[in-house]
């Protein structure tokens, strides 16, 4: 292959980078708080109804019952953590269980009510508040890892999608979107796709980057779930999704 040659080849390969983006975040979807229902950029509640989601995601079942159980408990009238604290352990448990949560209904029926008493004892102002006070990157993370029942899983699965929303909202790039990217050619060899990339990725595809992080996540977790080895091509991208911290 001539220099000539090569060169055109680059660049041909780098102006379909972002047709591909765009064709796996329609084909296997974007935010997860998007697809339960609930916007973040639309204002505090909208964060608040997050948190509780994000909850639910931390466990290890698929997003689809995460988000199910989510829309069973906000149409019951539970669409807060607060709310959550308003209602009885049984009360929890049948709503979990008509989510399709029964796996883990006694033990995320106890850790909501815990989880509300900690929140309104130590953050009566609720945790959108919180967070939009908050210029601490390392300070913002350890003060939600402190909520019970949360970790590291869970406060990074929140956080992802409230990038450009809460100023300290700044986890780095999930490890599984890392992979998905390499395994699809959306870096060069050897690249790590850092924030800027991937932000870079998302502006030139015309996307958000939490929907673009997210649609990488997913088919990472499709990808562990059907038990695939090798990359596939981009025609081959199809709808699903799996867990999500």
């Amino acid at each position: 292959m001539t220099r000539r040659s090569a060169e055109l080849s680059a660049a041909s390969h780098l102006s379909a980078r972002p047709v591909l983006v765009r064709r796996l975040v329609e084909a296997l979807g974007g935010r997860f708080s998007t697809e339960a229902g609930i916007d973040v950029d639309a204002g505090s509640h909208e964060i608040e109804r997050w948190a509780l989601a994000a909850t639910l995601f931390g466990t290890r079942i698929s997003a689809a019952t995460a988000i199910r159980t989510y829309q069973v408990l906000h149409r019951a009238g539970v669409s807060t953590i607060g709310d959550a604290g308003r209602r009885t352990w049984d009360d929890l448990v049948s709503l979990l269980d008509a989510g399709g949560y029964a796996r883990y209904d006694f033990r995320t029926a106890s850790r909501l009510l815990d989880l509300a008493s900690f929140v309104a004892q130590h953050h009566p102002e609720g945790l959108a508040m919180m967070g939009a006070t908050r210029t601490d990157s390392a300070d913002l993370t350890a003060t939600l890892d402190a909520l019970p029942g949360w970790g590291p899983v869970t406060v990074n699965a929140f956080l992802r999608e409230l990038r450009g929303v809460w100023p300290a909202a700044t986890p780095p790039v999930d490890p599984r979107a890392e992979a998905s990217a390499n395994e699809l050619g959306l870096v060069d060899p050897g690249e790590v796709l850092n924030i800027a990339t991937l932000e870079a990725l998302s502006g030139a595809a015309g996307l958000d980057v939490r929907d673009v992080e997210a649609a990488l996540i997913r088919r990472s977790l499709r990808r562990r779930r059907d038990g695939a080895r090798r990359p596939e091509r981009s025609s081959e991208l199809g709808a699903g999704s799996g867990e999500v911290a």
